[in-house]
C-alpha cells in the first residue's frame, strides 16, 4: 500500500480585487463577481506535500476540495505542479456552508480515502480567514494535528517532523502518523508548473466535465486513468443532510458593511519649493500632520 498524503485546497474569490458587488445582501461572498483563484497558503501546503513524497518511497499527493464544479482547475493546477490526482467533493447541498459544515463535509470525504498518512493544508483561506476547516476536520477524524507549520524538517512512514512559525519565535514538533499539517504563509512557496506535467495533465477532468464535452472525451477518460479527477456528491459520501451547507451551519451573519476603497482626486506636483510648501499645508489643514 503506497504512502498517501491528501492536501486540503481551496479555490477562492481573489480578495484583492474586491468590489461593490462582492458581498450578497445576506453576508455571503458573490463568487460571481471576482476572479477565482488557488487559496495562497494551500499553495505552500502543497509544496511541503510534495517535498514529503519526494522523501517517502511509493508516495503518492492526492488533493481534496469542496466547491462548485470550476473547482477542479485547482486540481488541475495542483497535478501541473506535482500532484498524482484528486477528488472534487461539490453538492448544492454544501452551498452556504461555513467552517462547522465544511469540516463535516471533508471529513465525510477523507473517510472514503482511507487509509492515509498525512493530511496537509494551508492555515487558512484568504476569503474567510478563520484558520478553523484543517483543525477542525482533523478533530472529527480523531487526528493528532501539527498548525502554523513552516518547514518539513523530516518525515519517515512512521512520524513527521517540521518547524513551527510562531508569534514570538519558532518551535520544532514531532508527531506520529497519521496527522494534521497545517501550512503557514512563510513556508516555502510553490514550485512552478512543470511543462511535461502540464502537457500531460491538461486534459484531466472530471466526470460532469467529460459529460460535459461529449461522449469522445468521455472515452479518453476511460481509455487514459491517470487523467481522471474523481467527483463526489452529498449522496457519494452518505452524510447527515442536516449538517450540510445553510442548514448545517451556526454561524449567522448579523451585519455587513460594504466597504469598497475608491481612488480620490489626484494632486500632480512639481520639484519646486512652492509646490512642496502647498503639500505641507494642505497635510496640515486636514491634520495628517501637524
Amino acid at each position: 500500500m503506497s504512502f498517501r498524503i491528501v492536501v486540503l485546497a481551496k479555490q477562492v474569490p481573489d480578495t484583492r480585487n474586491v468590489g461593490k458587488d462582492a458581498m450578497k445582501a445576506d453576508g455571503t461572498i458573490n463568487r460571481a463577481a471576482l476572479p477565482a483563484i488557488f487559496n495562497p497558503e494551500d499553495l505552500n501546503a502543497l509544496e511541503m506535500a510534495i517535498q514529503m513524497k519526494e522523501k517517502i518511497k511509493d508516495a503518492e499527493v492526492l488533493v481534496l476540495t469542496m466547491g462548485p464544479s470550476r473547482a477542479s482547475e485547482i486540481i488541475r493546477e495542483a497535478m501541473y505542479r506535482g500532484a498524482d490526482g484528486g477528488y472534487l467533493v461539490s453538492d448544492m447541498k454544501f452551498a452556504g456552508a461555513d467552517t462547522l459544515a465544511t469540516s463535516y463535509t471533508l471529513s465525510m470525504a477523507l473517510k472514503k480515502l482511507q487509509p492515509f498518512q498525512v493530511l496537509i493544508s494551508g492555515r487558512q483561506a484568504i476569503d474567510g480567514d478563520t484558520a478553523q476547516v484543517g483543525p477542525q476536520t482533523a478533530e472529527k477524524l480523531n487526528m493528532p494535528q501539527i498548525t502554523y507549520a513552516e518547514e518539513l524538517i523530516d518525515i519517515t512512514e512512521k512520524d513527521v517532523t517540521v518547524k513551527r512559525r510562531l508569534e514570538r519565535g519558532v518551535e520544532t514538533v514531532k508527531s506520529p502518523l497519521p496527522c494534521l499539517v497545517t501550512v503557514h504563509g512563510s513556508a516555502q512557496e510553490c514550485r512552478p508548473r512543470h511543462a511535461v506535467r502540464v502537457m500531460k495533465y491538461k486534459n484531466a477532468a472530471t466526470p460532469s466535465e467529460a459529460q460535459q464535452r461529449g461522449s469522445d472525451y468521455t472515452e479518453v477518460l476511460n481509455n487514459r486513468p491517470y487523467l481522471q479527477i474523481g467527483e463526489w456528491t452529498a449522496a457519494d459520501l452518505d452524510a447527515e443532510p442536516e449538517r450540510l451547507g445553510l442548514s448545517g451551519s451556526p454561524t449567522k451573519v448579523k451585519k455587513v458593511d460594504n466597504v469598497v476603497l475608491a481612488h480620490k482626486e489626484a494632486t500632480v506636483m512639481t520639484a519646486s519649493d512652492e509646490a512642496i510648501d502647498t503639500l505641507i499645508q494642505e497635510l496640515m489643514a486636514t491634520h495628517v500632520i501637524g
